[in-house]
């Protein structure tokens, strides 16, 4: 129902630890968000290993997906998480990863640990305050 309703356009790439992930999924529409952010998904099983490339719903522990989704970009795959319960959903095909490598990753990771976006924020004020603030995200 998320890529349906078109959630995911107009998303900023707000996360960009290199050679870990990259990250999207807060709606730049604070009302559409609103209507989506205390809705979780149940976890789906580790079928398959956080290889490079794979796309993942972000999690903070069991059965607590949310709209969020990473693509690791490791070059020898982030295994660790496999054993953490994130569950690769997809993978980024033909020379998709050209593009993903390129998503500008120059504020680093998100507040209070980095220079990056805070994610509350983001929920709160939207796509008005990425703009503002952080012009160069990748979306």
């Amino acid at each position: 129902k998320l890529v349906s309703s078109a959630f995911y356009n107009e998303n900023r790439v707000f996360r960009v630890v290199p050679g870990f992930v990259v990250q999207f999924g807060i709606n730049g529409s604070p009302s559409v968000q609103s209507e989506w952010r205390s809705k979780n998904f149940r976890d789906d099983p580790v079928k398959v290993s956080n290889e490079r490339g794979t796309l993942v719903f972000a999690t903070a522990g069991k059965d607590s997906r949310t709209t969020q989704i990473f693509i690791n970009t490791r070059e020898q795959g982030n295994e660790f998480l496999d054993s953490q319960g994130f569950a690769p959903i997809g993978r980024v095909l033909g020379d998709g990863m050209s593009v993903v490598d390129r998503m500008y990753a120059g504020y680093g990771e998100g507040s209070p640990k980095g220079n990056g976006p805070s994610q509350g924020r983001i929920q709160l004020q939207g796509n008005s305050y990425l703009k503002e603030n952080y012009p160069n995200l990748s979306y």
